[in-house]
């Protein structure tokens, strides 16, 4: 397998992980009103910034996420199963150093997302977020 190495790969991760999280009997409802088409393009901008460095994206992650948290609260829980797909998605397609970064950046994210969004839980659950 060869690593994420362009926008393309990303496109195709990304692509790739959406079809098992909408579905996902734990996480999929924070997807039902998810215009994948719109989405995808602004995600792959994110995850092009995150890992490959290019000022493509300028939106800001937290607010998203709070909405989707205002319409069915999100959850460690939540966040963990995110990760799980993320990373069994990457495993399923790539290796390498940027794979390893991605999976490394996805956990820090959603420590971070789970960390501002459920603060009068800060510090539970937080280190058992698989990698």
């Amino acid at each position: 397998m060869k690593d994420i190495e362009t926008r393309a790969d990303l496109e195709h991760l990304l692509s790739e992980f959406y079809k098992v999280a909408i579905k996902d009997k734990e996480i999929g409802h924070h997807f039902d009103d998810l215009d994948l088409d719109s989405h995808l393009p602004i995600i792959v901008d994110f995850w092009e910034k995150t890992l490959f460095g290019k000022a493509v994206y300028f939106g800001n992650p937290m607010m998203v996420h709070k909405k989707l948290n205002e319409k069915s609260p999100l959850t460690f829980e939540h966040f963990e199963r995110w990760v799980g797909i993320f990373n069994q998605t990457i495993d399923l397609n790539f290796e390498g150093n940027v794979a390893d970064n991605a999976r490394k950046r996805a956990k820090m994210i959603a420590r971070s997302l789970n960390q501002r969004i459920n603060e009068n839980s800060i510090g539970t659950g937080l280190d058992k977020i698989s990698s």
